[in-house]
């Protein structure tokens, strides 16, 4: 980062752009903290037609007391996230290739999370992403959407999710059920929404619609969701393989016990931009 604001017009900023299963974000490093409209700053950023082509949201490493760092996390339309799989895996190789270690403590809106590199060549990450909760029960609820009942699992892992099993991810119109679901009364803050389907007793496709973004190639609080929904609901044997549109994620988890996610990450781009 320059010494200048990153918030401010006509300031040149150095970013870097990396995915986590091709879900991507704009890294800014702000140690210090600079930007004063990081609301802003992610819309800028995420437009498609934008300085960097585009990404699903930013995340913003700020420094921490009782952590390595803390990190922020913006979604595309500006809206502030609580937590992030994917973008702690990023966070945690910009810190492992900036030699700044090979495990982690990193503090999120929903908790301080350990990252741990596992894998050099490729390089991969395992997440604790803390415990899984079930607001209401491991049970199905059904819901009326747009004048279809649907049978939803509601899971917290500090943001909320709604997951639907299905025979076929692909046969659903996602996009319409995710914004659908933006408004309903059930999820008065908006909710993530996720489609899984068994393609055998060990993998799961799985389709995400992100709150604040849209469909997205890779959602790992989402992987996580699907995965305790399986495994709690339906008997499924952890680990898991969760295959989504961007690549494929490792879960494991026991009820009671702490999801782990394991899976890669990759730089895109650096680039100094004038915002």
């Amino acid at each position: 980062m320059t010494s200048e604001s990153a918030g401010s017009a006509g300031k040149c900023v150095s970013l870097v752009k990396m995915h986590g299963a091709h879900n991507t974000f704009v890294l800014v490093d702000e140690r210090p903290a600079r930007c004063a409209d990081y609301n802003g700053l992610a819309r800028t950023l995420c437009a498609r037609d934008g300085p960097v082509d585009g990404a699903d949201g930013i995340l913003v490493v700020l420094e921490a007391r009782e952590a390595s760092v803390a990190m922020r996390i913006f979604n595309a339309d500006g809206s502030e996230a609580e937590m992030c799989g994917n973008g702690i895996r990023c966070i945690a190789r910009y810190l492992f290739e900036r030699g700044e270690g090979d495990a982690f403590t990193i503090a999120t809106g929903s908790g301080r999370i350990g990252a741990t590199v596992t894998a050099r060549a490729p390089f991969a990450a395992t997440v604790d992403m803390g415990p899984v909760h079930f607001p209401h029960g491991v049970e199905e609820e059904a819901l009326e959407v747009s004048g279809t009942t649907w049978r939803l699992y509601e899971v917290s892992l500090g943001n909320l999710h709604a997951v639907a099993l299905v025979d076929d991810v692909d046969t659903v119109d996602l996009l319409a059920l995710g914004k659908a679901l933006q408004t309903h009364g059930r999820f008065r803050t908006g909710t993530n929404v996720h489609l899984a389907a068994a393609l055998d007793t060990r993998t799961l496709n799985v389709r995400h619609f992100e709150r604040g973004v849209g469909l997205t190639q890779a959602c790992g609080t989402g992987a996580v969701a699907v995965a305790a929904v399986a495994i709690a609901a339906r008997g499924f044997p952890s680990p898991l393989d969760v295959r989504v549109p961007g690549g494929t994620l490792a879960v494991a988890w026991q009820p009671g016990g702490h999801a782990q996610l394991t899976g890669g990450a990759e730089f895109v781009l650096e680039r100094e931009v004038e915002l």
